[in-house]
C-alpha cells in the first residue's frame, strides 16, 4: 500500500542498485567493527567474530549492516571501496566484526527515550547506534502493531504501522545503543580459547575450517597503524591452520599517541620515523602513508584501496599474484593528511623519500591518482635486504606457491609413499611451475626438486619427505630511463648529394 493518495501517472528515483562485483579467487579478510546493531536479529546470523562472506553491497547491508560512519565502523570502509567503486566492484571478500551488541551496547539507564509522532502510518528515527532489537513503543507489540526496518541510505530506522488499527500521533519509545568504549586494540586483536571461542584476528582460523577458504590478504583499516595490532596481525597471517601465509597491508597513523600527548603525523619525514621507530618493517608485509579522499569527502586507509587493486589485477592473471597494485587507479582525488593538516600533498618525485624507505602512497601521475609503491615494508634503498624482500609480488609469489602446494596435496597424506606418488607430484608441480612461467610470472626455468641430501633415512623412515622448489618471481618494471645525446651528425643532411 503507498504511504500517500496518489491519482495518475508517477515517476520517482529509487535506492541506487548496486553494481555486480567481479568475483575473483584472491581472499582477502578485514577485521574491524560492523553495524551489526542495524540488523535485525543479528544474534541468531553468525556475524560476531568469525569470518562472513560478503560478495555486493545489497548482500553486505543486509547481511553485517552499513554506515557512513567510518570511524566508528572501519568495516564499511571496506565495503564502500569494494562494493560501491566508481572504477568497478570486486568481490567477495570476507570479513570479522568484533562489535557484539549485547555487549558493546549502552547501561538500560542511558536508554533513549524519544516520542515518535507516525505520519501516514510511519516514524522515522534518524540514527547508525541504534540496536534495532532493543526498540520498544509504549504500548505496543512490534509484528501485531509495528513493523521495524533500517534505510541505508539515509540512515534512518523505518517504524511502520501494520494491523487494523493504524497508528496515529505521538508514541513513546526507547532503545539501547552501541557503546564504543570496549571496543580497542585488544579486542581486534582477540583469542583462541581453551574451550573453543574465537575473536578478532583469532577467529581468522574459522575462514579454512568453516568455509574451505585461504585468507591471502590481511587487512584492519582503523586499527593496523597500531603497533601491537600490526604485530598480531604479522603473527595470524603465517601458517594460518599451521598451513597458509598471508600478505598483510597496513598503514601509518595521521595521529599518534593518545589524549594530551596525541601527535599529528603530516609530513614524510615524519611518517619515515614513525615506522622505524616502531618497527613496520616486516617482509609479510606492505605498509601506507598517508590516506586518500575523493571527491565527495569519503577518507580511505590506503591499505583498503590496495587491497582492491590486488584482487582486481589479481583476477585478469587467472588470481596468480605476480602484479603489484603500485600504479594503479584508485577513486580518490587528493591525498589526506588530517582535516587540519595544512600539508597539500607532494608529487611522484617526492614521493621517492617514502617508497625508498618501505613506504607505499598515492600521487597523481599519468592523469590519474594512482597507488605508488611496489616494496614491502621490509625495504629501504642502500641497505641489506633479503632479495626476497624487495618487491611485494615476490612474497606474494613465494606464499601463493607453498599455499597452492599444501591445498593440492593435503588430501594425500598417509597414503602409500610410492615412487609413483612421488613423481606424481614432481610433475604436477612441474606443470605448475611451467605454466606459471609462460604466463610471465615466474622468470628463467624454475624445476621440482627431490633430493637425496634433503630426504635423509631418518626423516623418510618417520614419513617426512621434502621437495625444493626454487623460483624466481618476475620483478616489476621499477624504473624506465632513456638516455638521449646531442650530436652534430645531422647537419649533414644539409648538403646531401652534394659534391
Amino acid at each position: 500500500m503507498a504511504n500517500e493518495y496518489l491519482y495518475g501517472a508517477y515517476g520517482r528515483l529509487g535506492q541506487t542498485i548496486a553494481r555486480n562485483a567481479v568475483q575473483t579467487g584472491t581472499v582477502p579478510v578485514y577485521v574491524g567493527t560492523a553495524p551489526v546493531n542495524l540488523v535485525k536479529g543479528y544474534k541468531t546470523h553468525g556475524i560476531i567474530n568469525t569470518p562472513v562472506k560478503l560478495i555486493n553491497l545489497p548482500n553486505a547491508q543486509q547481511t553485517i549492516g552499513y554506515s557512513g560512519d567510518w570511524k566508528q565502523f572501519t568495516l564499511c570502509e571496506a565495503v564502500s571501496a569494494h562494493f560501491d567503486n566508481i572504477l568497478g566492484n570486486i568481490g567477495p571478500i570476507y570479513v570479522i566484526n568484533v562489535l557484539d551488541p549485547d555487549i558493546n551496547r549502552k547501561m538500560p539507564e542511558d536508554a533513549v527515550n524519544i516520542s515518535l509522532v507516525f505520519s501516514n502510518g510511519q516514524a522515522v528515527i534518524k540514527s547508525t547506534t541504534i540496536i534495532l532489537d532493543t526498540l520498544v513503543l509504549d504500548g505496543l507489540v512490534e509484528g501485531y502493531d509495528y513493523t521495524v526496518d533500517y534505510n541505508y541510505a539515509s540512515g534512518t530506522a523505518i517504524i511502520k504501522s501494520i494491523g487494523a488499527n493504524r497508528i496515529t500521533g505521538a508514541v513513546d519509545a526507547s532503545y539501547l545503543e552501541v557503546d564504543f568504549d570496549g571496543i580497542n586494540a585488544d579486542a581486534i586483536i582477540g583469542s583462541v580459547t581453551a574451550n573453543g571461542e574465537y575473536s578478532g584476528l583469532g577467529a581468522l582460523q574459522l575462514l579454512y575450517q568453516e568455509q574451505y577458504q585461504i585468507c591471502n590478504l590481511l587487512m584492519a583499516p582503523g586499527w593496523s597503524h597500531i603497533p601491537k595490532v600490526y604485530n598480531a596481525m604479522l603473527t595470524a597471517s603465517e601458517q594460518i591452520n599451521g598451513h597458509w601465509d598471508a600478505f598483510v597491508l597496513a598503514d601509518i597513523p595521521l595521529e599518534a599517541g593518545e589524549n594530551e600527548e596525541k601527535v599529528s603525523i603530516e609530513t614524510i619525514s615524519e611518517a619515515k620515523a614513525w615506522k622505524k621507530q616502531n618497527g613496520y618493517n616486516s617482509e609479510r608485509s606492505k605498509v601506507f602513508w598517508p590516506q586518500g579522499r575523493d571527491n565527495i569527502g569519503k577518507v580511505y586507509h590506503l591499505s583498503t584501496l590496495a587491497a582492491v587493486e590486488f584482487m582486481r589485477i589479481d583476477h585478469t592473471h587467472a588470481s596468480v599474484p605476480f602484479e603489484t597494485c603500485g600504479n594503479k587507479q584508485i577513486p580518490v582525488t587528493r591525498q589526506y593528511f588530517g582535516d587540519a593538516s595544512p600539508n597539500r600533498g607532494f608529487d611522484q618525485i617526492t614521493s621517492k623519500e617514502l617508497t625508498s624507505n618501505g613506504i607505499s602512497t598515492c600521487v597523481f601521475w599519468g592523469g590519474n591518482w594512482v597507488l605508488w609503491g611496489d616494496h614491502t615494508a621490509a625495504y629501504t634503498y642502500g641497505a641489506d635486504v633479503d632479495p626476497r624482500a624487495i618487491f611485494d609480488v615476490s612474497m606474494r609469489m613465494l606464499f601463493h606457491i607453498t599455499n597452492s602446494f599444501q591445498r593440492e596435496w593435503g588430501t594425500t597424506i598417509d597414503e602409500p609413499f610410492t615412487k609413483q606418488l612421488r613423481d606424481r607430484i614432481i610433475n604436477r608441480e612441474q606443470e605448475k611451475l611451467d605454466t606459471l612461467v609462460a604466463q610471465g610470472a615466474l622468470i628463467g626455468n624454475p624445476s621440482v626438486l627431490f633430493l637425496e641430501s634433503n630426504n635423509s633415512t631418518e626423516d623418510m623412515m618417520n614419513g617426512d619427505f621434502r621437495w625444493d622448489i626454487p623460483v624466481t618471481p618476475t620483478p616489476p618494471l621499477k624504473s624506465a630511463t632513456v638516455y638521449v645525446a646531442y650530436t652534430e651528425e645531422g647537419f649533414s643532411a644539409y648538403f646531401d648529394g652534394e659534391g
